[in-house]
């Protein structure tokens, strides 16, 4: 299989990451302060994430170059005042760490200063030539700070093209989410491992566990009136408005399913729904690390992402997606019908706001 290598360490990658994040937010719930304006346990698990990552890949891959193209770098770490949050995120990372075979084992406790060096790692700018790993630590703050869903998303990209990608979705039921519930001896289950390398297929397996992986498609609707689709939790992140138009369109009965981060397009993969729309509020620019790997992962399971006006995503420009309007995703029936509804509700919208 094409990507074996970068597929073993990627996935070794994003599992101990997520790791990482259980505990943080285990810690977070079972804490008092429940407090939604303290963002200080997210910055620990994003942080400390960006970091197992980075050096996960590098200590795995030693033979190649390295890029990074990812969420975070260290410059708040570095200000003064920062030593503790730096310490705990150093800690925690070690402790993850030493819990893990690596290839080339760990030689010696990281220090703060390896720390920095791990997250500045993802500096990286990307763009069409060579290859650029693509990273979002924490998907879905949010959904992170509720208890609710966020995943680790890590995508590769060769010459522009996106060619892997590894969603770690600590918890998302192994089961569907769409209501038809047909296991039900993992019903209570939770933590997904999607995975997806070009031309491979995508598949799922349980992120604790080495169970063999299944592999998964996306949903199989034609009719609209039987299809589910999928939108942000946060309406802040997606015009709910415009989706709704959209969906009256098209005919879709059931209520839109609102969770958070690319474990939505994890769901999709296996068929949870059949639709996804994402319309962010204009002047929004749209970040690679958002959709490189969820993209592959309902590509390969045969669905469809596109912006809004019918063109595949382009992720060889740089940190940042240039998109007409949103994206949407579907599978290849429901494609043509959407992209319709799509236009005839934005038209209808911008008519509207013209008056």
């Amino acid at each position: 299989m094409a990507y074996e290598k970068e597929l073993v360490a990627a996935k070794k990658a994003a599992s101990l990451a997520a790791r990482l994040c259980q505990k943080v937010q285990k810690a977070l719930l079972q804490s008092d302060v429940q407090s939604k304006s303290d963002k200080s346990p997210v910055t620990v698990a994003d942080y400390g994430s960006q970091a197992v990552v980075s050096l996960v890949l590098e200590r795995e891959l030693t033979s190649e170059p390295f890029s990074l193209v990812a969420e975070e770098d260290s410059a708040d770490l570095r200000k003064d005042g920062s030593e503790d949050l730096l310490e705990r995120i150093t800690k925690l990372v070690n402790d993850t760490l030493a819990s893990e075979n690596l290839s080339k084992p760990v030689d010696s406790t990281l220090s703060t200063d390896d720390l920095l060096r791990a997250i500045d790692c993802g500096t990286s700018e990307g763009g069409p030539n060579g290859r650029h790993w693509v990273l979002d630590p924490i998907d879905g703050t949010k959904g992170f700070l509720r208890g609710d869903q966020y995943a680790v998303a890590l995508g590769l990209l060769e010459e522009g093209k996106v060619v892997l990608g590894v969603l770690a979705c600590p918890n998302l039921p192994l089961t569907s989410i769409a209501g038809n519930k047909n296991s039900s001896s993992s019903s209570d289950k939770k933590g997904c491992l999607f995975y997806a390398t070009i031309g491979s297929g995508t598949y799922m397996q349980p992120l604790d566990s080495n169970s063999d992986p299944v592999r998964v498609y996306v949903s199989s609707v034609e009719n609209p009136e039987e299809a589910s689709f999928f939108e942000s939790f946060e309406g802040a992140h997606s015009l709910h408005d415009l989706s709704s138009s959209i969906a009256n369109k098209l005919g879709v009965k059931a209520p839109p399913v609102r969770i958070d981060s690319q474990a939505k397009y994890g769901a999709l993969s296996r068929g949870d729904g059949a639709i996804y729309l994402r319309f962010p509020h204009k002047g929004y620019r749209e970040k690679i690390w958002d959709h490189v790997a969820g993209a592959i992962v309902v590509t390969e399971a045969g669905g469809i992402v596109t912006d809004a006006g019918g063109k595949p995503l382009d992720f060889s420009k740089g940190k940042y997606l240039d998109l007409d309007t949103g994206i949407i995703v579907a599978n290849e029936k429901l494609m043509p019908l959407l992209l319709k509804a799509v236009r005839d509700s934005i038209a209808e919208q911008e008519k509207a706001s013209s008056l």
